[in-house]
């Protein structure tokens, strides 16, 4: 059986080309309007594990350290250095699968991926190719079409897999050369391969935030594509319905879903007029250019490079256990038990939704916004707790007042002064009609610290006094009020 090392967890138009963002069934006319088009999209999702230390060292993993500040010597491929796999990401792989319905394979195996780049100074990557620790899942999300229509979606999840990561290169082009930063090196991550179950780059673009919000849910990855947390490759290709698949083109670490919908739909009205026009769509990688938003060749495919995949020599294969599988005498911080992973499940962002529907009778598209804002649904169910509104009512308060504020201020729930206590006290005399509406909506404004609402105040407290109050006075105690 394989040693586990633990792991404390981290605290528009396009040139010539007009993009179509018709989800359901995207597709093109030809030129004589006989001939239709269908794009297939297939991702892959390369998610950074939530751990102290990488998959195979003990180095640190901290964003944005000193470059080479956190390597060790196997991740600077020193002879003689062996790896061992790092218990908590094991389980983070586990606990990712069973949220995604995949089947968790008991015994799984490591692969060497071997190639050469300069950021992998080992020349090989250490992945789990052909045994990966999951298969056959799959991920349900929903397309929002128009205002308030959420249609259901889902797309088949082929495998998750184990695999570490390279360093970073850093082009420097007015010296002419580049600079290797070897921290990401061995860094801990999943691969989620997803079949070609997706239309377009809104279907992607949806999946990705469902799967991002899961991976936030279970803290299994923080998901922060800004961070290069969560990068995503996807398989392009067009053909028409009821012919076979067409060549496709791969377009590469793609960090944001924005980006990802707009790459996705460009490539496919890319491949669609090289078609009308004659052309053939070479098997290529692509990156995407945000700024023109264009997805330009990288290098050809069309010889594909051998890997040369082998078995790791230095894992042995992976044994995972269940409660019917698990010896007696082994020690439980040495093995991973999925029925004791599987028990410690959090409420999935589906299962909250449907639960909030249900329970307070508020709208499908009200749900998603909810559970989309971190701490949102707290806040809005202890509202729910304190006030004499009903919860369809506070909804309204909730997303188009409180949010709204949020959003102007850019800020998070958690940094909001205004408290799930404060609206529920305003809410309640709004409900004796001890004041109006715009009353209401201007004392969340006066909490979350708006002057100009603040100094109306103090104008309307002059006129009433006739002048004889101090404005200072009385601004004074409003700020104490609002601390």
């Amino acid at each position: 059986m394989m040693a586990l090392r633990a792991s404390g967890r981290c605290a528009g138009t396009l040139g010539r080309l007009t993009v179509v963002r018709r989800c359901a069934r995207p597709t093109a006319g030809g030129r004589d309007g006989s001939s239709r088009w269908e794009g297939v999209v297939g991702l892959e999702v390369h998610a950074q594990l939530c751990c102290n230390s990488k998959l195979f060292s003990g180095s640190h993993v901290q964003f944005s350290a000193p470059p080479n500040s956190l390597v060790s010597y196997l991740d600077a491929s020193l002879p003689g250095t062996l790896p061992v796999l790092n218990k908590h990401c094991v389980e983070g792989a586990v606990k990712t699968a069973l949220a995604v319905n995949c089947t968790i394979n008991k015994k799984s195996t490591f692969d060497r991926k071997h190639y050469f780049y300069a950021d992998l100074p080992v020349g090989y990557q250490i992945t789990q190719q052909r045994c990966p620790i999951a298969v056959d899942g799959n991920l349900a999300y929903s397309l929002s079409v128009g205002k308030n229509n959420m249609i259901p979606k889902s797309v088949r999840i082929k495998q998750i897999q184990l695999e570490q990561d390279s360093g970073k290169s850093l082009h420097d082009d007015a010296r002419t050369q580049t600079l290797i930063d070897l921290n990401r090196a061995g860094v801990g991550l999943i691969e989620i391969v997803m079949e070609p179950d997706m239309r377009c780059g809104d279907e992607a673009a949806a999946a990705v935030r469902e799967l991002q919000l899961i991976l936030q849910t279970l803290g299994t990855s923080h998901g922060n594509m800004a961070e290069g947390q969560l990068r995503v490759d996807a398989n392009i290709s067009v053909h028409q319905p009821g012919e076979p698949y067409g060549v496709r083109t791969e377009v590469k670490n793609i960090n944001s879903a924005r980006f990802l919908a707009r790459a996705i739909d460009y490539e496919i009205q890319r491949q669609i007029e090289v078609l009308e026009n004659g052309g053939k769509i070479l098997n290529e990688t692509r990156a995407f250019d945000y700024k023109s938003g264009q997805t330009i060749s990288m290098r050809d495919k069309e010889g594909k490079q051998d890997y040369r995949f082998m078995p790791e020599p230095n894992l042995p294969p992976l044994i995972i256990y269940d409660n019917e599988t698990l010896p007696a005498n082994m020690n439980p911080q040495q093995v991973v038990n999925i029925d004791s992973i599987r028990a410690q499940l959090p409420e999935l962002p589906c299962v909250k939704r449907t639960r909030l529907v249900e329970k307070y009778g508020i709208r499908n598209e009200h749900s998603f916004t909810l559970v989309n804002e971190d701490g949102l649904v707290q806040f809005y169910e202890r509202v729910v707790e304190q006030t004499q509104a009903s919860p369809k009512k506070v909804i309204g308060w909730v997303i188009n007042d409180f949010l709204a504020l949020l959003k102007q201020d850019n800020v998070k729930v958690h940094q909001s002064p205004i408290s799930p206590t404060d609206m529920s006290e305003v809410l309640n005399l709004l409900e004796d009609r001890s004041i109006s509406s715009s009353v209401a909506k201007q004392v969340s404004e006066i909490r979350q610290g708006n002057w100009k609402v603040i100094n109306k105040l103090i104008g309307q407290v002059q006129r009433a006094t006739h002048g004889r109050t101090s404005p200072s006075l009385v601004k004074s105690i409003l700020e104490k009020k609002l601390s």
